[in-house]
């Protein structure tokens, strides 16, 4: 086995010598022509991990045509987060996204317009929205429990999909998408969402039934937000939401931003605050149902909270540590992202290692997360890990990457997390959940992974009054 040393070089070991370099080493098993492409497609997360167990924190392998190397554990990704964009770079991998945000958007747009657009976020993530984003998780939730009757059962990660598209839209968008979720958004969301696939990461053009489907439904967000606008324009309406921020906005040089832009920048921010956190919150759901100590914890907490609070907001919130907890730990078992990529443009040295250019480089949450030298027992639920005196995710900024790192960190991380919490606090109280069959297997033909479905869940509402008054 090799040596696993997670003490290697940062970015000064980019300038080592010529002379200390030798090839990044390669992982076992092959193919011609297809090089390790079967085994990933089979389980991608185990094949990583093997790769770490032979070759430590740096090693190569081949996808079909493309060359590609993981930079595993924190100091690999201290490296990799602060590389330069002129020697790593994000945007030439994730084209992929172009079809569903659109062009001059996000990653196909350059990267000065693109740091403007993402300025342009920053007022809807603010302490002063996010206060309002409490309320409007804790309505949105008790509706959707009280439609849910007395009993029943529910495919858990279609019932979290749903809610979460209907908090997300009216958070991040505004109230008029809102109101259309259940008249075609959401079944046009769904077909943009089914867009982003392993499939479509190598191949976003080819003209398959879904891709077809995906260019379909970005249409008709088009044509829905862009009437939206219009009729807001033509009313003199300014509602206080992030759809008319970006209507008023402008760029450095004076110009408005055209609603193909807007559209395009409404989707890049509902994507990011939507379609992970409804994966992580089925996992949380998921594993607190296998947890029954643990779940019961939780509950005791919301008690004391809301006994104290009356009412769901901010403060309390964050008040709630044990379910804050739970959330991280999920985060670390099942990160909705598995890969997180960027690729190569000038050569990289690492460790000695030499990585050329044209290279793709990756981290993987799903395999750094359950290194046995930073988490104990990794393979364990157990969120008190993140609690004194362990605190197993302080021991290095770059412990935890479930929402990447750097420049491209996530934005939306305390939003999701702030869901999350509502969205269990909420439904725990009212419900009892049973889970039908065995722990679910990751789905990993999906860009976002979450379980194998159907993934079906029982509940019972319980007799205890709420906590809520």
């Amino acid at each position: 086995m090799a040596n696993r040393s997670h003490s290697a070089a940062t970015l000064p070991s980019a300038e080592l010598p010529r002379r200390a370099e030798t090839a990044v080493p390669a992982l076992s098993g092959g193919w011609p022509l297809l090089g390790n492409l079967p085994e990933f497609q089979r389980d991608p997360v185990a094949m990583l991990s093997r790769g770490w167990q032979e070759h430590g924190e740096l090693y190569r392998f081949r996808l079909g045509p493309r060359d590609f190397v993981l930079f595993t554990g924190p100091e690999a990704h201290d490296f990799y987060f602060r590389a330069p964009e002129d020697r790593l770079n994000a945007q030439p991998v994730y084209r992929f996204t172009v079809p569903i945000f659109g062009r001059g958007v996000a990653y196909d747009a350059s990267p000065e317009i693109m740091a403007e657009q993402l300025g342009f976020l920053f007022p809807a993530l603010r302490e002063a929205a996010m206060r309002k984003f409490a309320l409007i998780m804790f309505d949105e939730t008790k509706r959707f429990a009280e439609a849910l009757g007395a009993d029943g059962e529910i495919d858990l990660p279609h019932a979290m999909n749903e809610l979460t598209v209907k908090i997300a839209s009216r958070c991040l968008i505004g109230q008029e998408v809102r109101d259309r979720v259940d008249t075609g958004f959401a079944e046009a969301y769904h077909e943009l969402q089914n867009g982003i696939n392993t499939l479509g990461f190598f191949l976003p053009r080819l003209p398959t039934a879904a891709h077809r489907r995906r260019d379909r439904a970005r249409r008709r967000v088009a044509q829905l937000f862009g009437g939206i606008m219009a009729e807001r324009r033509r009313s003199g309406a300014e509602p206080d939401d992030f759809m008319q921020t970006l209507m008023q906005a402008r760029y450095k040089d004076g110009r408005a931003l055209g609603d193909d832009e807007i559209t395009g920048i409404l989707l890049t921010v509902l994507f990011a605050g939507q379609h992970t956190s409804a994966v992580l919150a089925t996992w949380t759901g998921l594993e607190l149902l296998g947890a029954p100590s643990y779940l019961a914890r939780v509950r005791d907490e919301a008690e004391e909270v809301y006994r104290e609070a009356g009412a769901m907001n901010l403060e309390s919130l964050q008040q709630q540590a044990l379910l804050d907890r739970a959330v991280r730990e999920c985060e670390r078992l099942h990160p909705p992202l598995i890969l997180l990529i960027r690729k190569v443009l000038k050569p990289l040295r690492y460790g000695g290692r030499l990585v050329p250019a044209g290279t793709m480089a990756m981290v993987s949450p799903a395999v750094s997360h359950r290194l046995p030298h930073l988490f104990a027992d990794p393979e364990r639920f157990f969120p008190d890990r993140f609690a004194p005196p362990a605190c197993e995710d302080k021991q290095h900024h770059y412990a935890l990457i479930g929402f990447g790192g750097g420049k491209h960190a996530c934005m939306g991380k305390h939003f999701a997390y702030q869901q999350l919490k509502a969205i269990w606090t909420v439904l725990l109280d009212r419900f009892e959940f049973f889970l039908d069959g065995g722990f679910p297997r990751p789905n990993y033909g999906s860009w976002v992974t979450g379980p194998e479905t159907p993934c079906r869940v029982r509940y019972r509402r319980r007799s205890e009054p709420s906590v809520f008054r």
